[in-house]
């Protein structure tokens, strides 16, 4: 079973759908082993202008899994990967997203989420840190935004993450579907942009805007991914995660 669903092209865009409804799409190594496959192929092909990084059911990524989680580097690997390519990447969000999967929002270049999204970054509730992903997401994130969400793990809304620029639109509802998420429309005139942008334009310019986020990886990368492995085998975290599994507060909840 795959962990993505078959690639979709439309007008030079091909759209990568997040499809493993069993884990609600968390970070397993299936996924994070397609998905980078997946990009290889579009940097490849020279018919497609951008990807658009989307997701089938009420979440767009659930986070590490924790029955499985994948090598921290290759995810780290992957998150590079989508801030390396040479085409622009777009997410586009009509669910939840928690944890790890932040990490792939903020590798994005541009992202859209619709009313029915919510973001959280529970790390620090299961006894570890948001370490590998504050890569892309520290250079992109308001300050004091990002200390609120490291540190309490609360639950915030699309408009709230575009105010702090964790996305770059928070889409609302369609006008002629009930709470329907209008991110497609939303996209629309981001999608027209990318194709009338030419290809090495585009690679050009999203150097200029990556340079930060990548320098962040090449310093930091190893350092991070031994923290986050440090955390992961510690006796705090595996309470935390066995907590969650079995749907209890940790022993450190008061």
């Amino acid at each position: 079973m795959t962990a993505l669903a078959d690639p979709t092209h439309d007008r030079g865009i091909t759209t990568l759908t997040l499809d493993s409804p069993a884990n609600r799409n968390a970070l397993s190594a299936a996924l994070v082993g397609e998905l980078t496959a997946a990009l290889d192929a579009c940097a490849a092909d020279d018919t497609v202008r951008a990807v658009v990084l989307t997701h089938t059911g009420n979440t767009f990524c659930a986070g590490a899994d924790l029955t499985a989680p994948p090598d921290p580097a290759a995810f780290v690997a992957l998150m590079r990967r989508i801030v390396a390519l040479p085409k622009p990447v777009v997410a586009r969000v009509t669910g939840h997203v928690r944890a790890g999967g932040l990490g792939l929002l903020g590798a994005c270049d541009i992202s859209a989420a619709g009313p029915g999204a919510s973001f959280a970054l529970t790390e620090s509730r299961l006894g570890l840190a948001p370490a590998v992903i504050s890569m892309p997401l520290l250079p992109r994130t308001d300050p004091r935004a990002a200390a609120r969400y490291y540190l309490t793990g609360e639950r915030f809304d699309a408009t709230e993450a575009a105010r702090i620029g964790l996305i770059t639109l928070a889409a609302g509802p369609a006008e002629d579907a009930e709470d329907a998420e209008d991110v497609d429309q939303a996209l629309a005139p981001v999608l027209d942009g990318l194709r009338k942008a030419s290809p090495q334009g585009l690679a050009a310019s999203k150097e200029l805007v990556t340079a930060t986020v990548l320098s962040n990886f090449d310093q930091h990368a190893e350092d991070l991914i031994a923290r986050s492995a440090a955390l992961f085998a510690s006796a705090e975290a595996r309470e935390g995660m066995t907590a969650f599994l079995e749907r209890r507060d940790p022993a450190w909840v008061f």
